[in-house]
């Protein structure tokens, strides 16, 4: 095929490429830059050419052949031996026995993560119990520690008042003695 050979083309595409052709030309490009602009934009949008000319001859030809293929194939293998067909059977057999190990296996690792999974859970919420005790006992005591501060400054709030009553009084007493004395 000569290049720019349209001959490919299905119908479809060949209007495709003259619509658009036309709408170039009406934008002010040339005839040949309006074809060109057109062609590419369907080979971009279709992938080049779909059918037309020769290639569906081909396709159709090449489809009979294949077929012919198959059918000799599944006549083929419908002539099996007896033997075959029970190796066959022992094979499928032997695989489901195989699947049927490999899944009790992963159950068994399912069931086993689970169970790693509850028990880190567990481990993880007997944490957190802890921790929060530990708060509470923390408060408790800082509570205690608190009110015996209290305590203590109230203490020696008091004792520093009594004492100043007292030294008070002994000047008040020195200060009666005093006056007497002179």
């Amino acid at each position: 095929m000569p290049r720019g050979d349209k001959s490919s083309y299905t119908g479809k595409q060949r209007r495709k490429a003259e619509h658009i052709e036309d709408s170039e030309l009406a934008r002010g490009r040339s005839e040949e830059s309006a074809e060109r602009i057109a062609w590419a934009t369907v080979n971009k949008q279709d992938g080049g050419a779909k059918g037309g000319g020769r290639k569906t001859a081909k396709k159709a030809a090449a489809k009979k052949a294949a077929k012919k293929t198959a059918k000799k194939a599944t006549k083929k293998t419908a002539k099996k031996t007896g033997a075959r067909k029970s190796a066959a059977k022992k094979s499928t057999a032997t695989k489901k026995t195989a699947t049927k190990k490999t899944a009790k296996k992963t159950a068994r690792k399912s069931t086993a993560k689970k169970a790693a999974s509850k028990s880190t859970a567990r481990k993880s919420t007997a944490k957190k119990a802890t921790r929060k005790s530990a708060a509470k006992k923390a408060s408790g005591r800082t509570g205690a520690r608190k009110a015996a501060a209290k305590k203590a400054a109230s203490k020696t709030g008091a004792r520093k008042s009594a004492a100043r009553k007292t030294s008070a009084r002994k000047s008040t007493a020195k200060k009666a003695t005093g006056s007497r004395g002179r």
